[in-house]
């Protein structure tokens, strides 16, 4: 969801030397500008990017990237980076989800991470749904053969979209999928939550999960 317009979000975003703000000049070049060549894993939507900080401090061994399209909700995000302990494996990029094939390069992905999208409600939005067969093309066109997608949500009409269209792929697959994460033990273990996650779950929502990968 998007978040009111905050003035000088524009500004500090812009500002804030975790953000990369030419991502395209990066395309296949991503790890050059971490302190170490590691597997790269992007959050799509990162929202205020609990989710993010809490994999990256988990997995110093992996490189994270945070996507966000709106400077009013990514200004929330790295408002929360200790500035004297900065993470050493995470970055930012303010951009539409749109054009990933543009900003990362074949085999340049290892995992994505959709956690709580705008389930875009109105049939005639269907395809800006970040797991219709629009952004699933897309998606095979960074990620590495072995590479999955990742995707929480406690919307159940968005969940079975998402199902109905990974099950029409042509190149993907449902590897794993649950209705309530927080009570499917191998699913839930080493879940980091994100704050739609834990607001949603306190109020007694189940969290529905799956992971795909190519067939």
């Amino acid at each position: 969801m998007r978040l009111r317009n905050i003035p000088g979000a524009d500004a500090a975003v812009a500002a804030c030397p975790y953000v990369i703000d030419e991502p395209a000049a990066l395309r296949g070049k991503w790890n050059t500008r971490f302190e170490q060549e590691q597997p790269i894993h992007i959050e799509v939507g990162m929202g205020k990017g609990q989710f993010l900080f809490g994999q990256a401090a988990a997995h110093p061994d992996i490189n994270y990237i945070g996507i966000e399209r709106y400077t009013s909700v990514l200004l929330r995000a790295i408002q929360k980076i200790d500035t004297e302990h900065p993470p050493k494996n995470l970055l930012f990029v303010c951009m539409d989800a749109a054009e990933l094939p543009e900003v990362f390069a074949p085999d340049e992905v290892s995992r994505i991470y959709l956690n709580f999208s705008d389930p875009w409600p109105k049939d005639r939005h269907a395809r800006r749904r970040l797991t219709s067969s629009e952004f699933l093309a897309r998606y095979d066109r960074i990620l590495v053969p072995d590479g999955t997608i990742e995707f929480k949500t406690d919307n159940r009409g968005l969940f079975d979209f998402s199902l109905e269209e990974i099950g029409a792929s042509d190149i993907w697959n449902v590897t794993a999928h649950t209705f309530d994460l927080h009570h499917t033990p191998e699913m839930f273990n080493g879940n980091i939550m994100t704050e739609y996650e834990e607001k949603f779950s306190s109020q007694g929502n189940p969290i529905c999960k799956l992971i795909a990968a190519r067939k």
